[in-house]
Formats: structure tokens, sequence, C-alpha cells
């Protein structure tokens, strides 16, 4: 049976997104206990910053520990930069669409579901400030949504909420992929998803991490 198959009953709880750069670490903490998540998923391929030293894997992992959240490292899964030739095109960017269909991306997924059956309230954690700008919802939300209808809530810079859905229509304003009169809303937020990812997902040893 496909792993999609085996865990697309279950997978319908509350799951959300958070970015860390240029927020204090204290802010960081309150926003998370704000909408009560209890557990973060570390979906950095790198769980360690250039220049934030409090979202190190240790430190973090340290500090959630003093206020009763959980952390686990899921960037071996979930992570953005894949070290499989295969998802990568001949300009050596990653291809979203061959990575979330790996066996190890959705053996993440999978991790990801038994969590949230053990009633975690979970939050995918990258360091874009910006989801529209991460593969958290290009990658991880775009995909759950629409194979698992499993909605993703994006935690912003400012502690508010913007939806997966909603994060796509501003896509779709920002390329403007409205414009034709001729495509539906799912055909427009599929163009829009794709140039946005062309823009953002990693290409191999000419991308830097932001953070």
């Amino acid at each position: 049976m496909h792993l999609y198959l085996a865990i697309q009953s279950n997978m319908h709880h509350k799951l959300y997104s958070i970015g860390y750069a240029t927020k204090p670490i204290d802010i960081f903490i309150q926003q998370l206990q704000q909408y009560g998540i209890n557990a973060i998923a570390d979906v950095r391929s790198v769980p360690y910053s250039k220049a934030f030293y409090d979202y190190h894997r240790e430190a973090l992992t340290a500090t959630l520990h003093q206020v009763n959240i959980k952390y686990v490292y899921l960037g071996e899964e979930l992570g953005p930069r894949s070290k499989d030739d295969a998802h990568y095109d001949d300009n050596q960017q990653v291809q979203f669409d061959r990575l979330m269909t790996s066996p190890l991306y959705l053996q993440g997924v999978q991790r990801l579901q038994k969590g949230l059956d053990k009633g975690l309230s979970i939050a995918l954690m990258c360091a874009e400030k910006d989801p529209a700008d991460c593969h958290r919802s290009l990658l991880i939300a775009y995909d759950l949504q629409r194979k698992l209808k499993q909605s993703v809530q994006h935690i912003k810079h400012d502690g508010s909420l913007e939806s997966q859905a909603a994060m796509e229509q501003r896509m779709v304003e920002l390329h403007r992929t409205d414009s034709d009169l001729f495509s539906n809303a799912d055909e427009q937020v599929e163009l829009a998803w794709q140039l946005q990812s062309r823009e953002k997902a990693y290409r191999r040893e000419t991308d830097e991490s932001i953070d």
C-alpha cells in the first residue's frame, strides 16, 4: 500500500509552521505558547544558524525543554536540500515535486502523523520569516494540503496566523497568475506555486543559508 494511502484517513489534526529569522527566542517561545504548541519539528536541512545562536539544535532543544515543548529533528526527511541527485534539475535546483514523492520524505510525513495522533500540537520550524519564501509552505504544507487534506496554519513574524490557502492566494496575486481568464483557480495556484518554487527552492553550490 502506498504510504499516503496508509496515513490519509488519520492526518486531520491542527498543524502549524513558524520561522525564526531575527526573532528573539523569548518571542518565539511566547508565540508557540500562544497557540498551545507543545512540539517543534525542525525541518531545516542544517539545524544550525550562522547568525541566531539561540536556534542551534542543542541550544534550542534545551530552551524548549525548559518550557515543556518537545523537539524533534526532521531535517533529514523533510528538509529542502536533498542528497539525491534525482531530485535536482540540470541547473542543480531541487524540484519539490520530485522530493515530495521520495521514500525518505514520506517517512517524515508518517512521523508527523504519529506525533499528531499522539495528541501533540506540532509546529514545523525553519528560518525564513515569510512562509511563502520557505519550503515549509512550498513543499510540506502544499503537499499535505493536496494529498492528505491536512491544513497548515503559518505563524507569521508578528505572531498572527496565515492559512496555507491564504498564503497560496498571496502567491497568485504576487505572480499575477489570475490574469489568465481561461485558467481556473486551482490552475492559477499551481502556476504561482511553480513560479515561487523556482525563485525560492535550494540550488546546490550557489545557495547559502539566509539565517
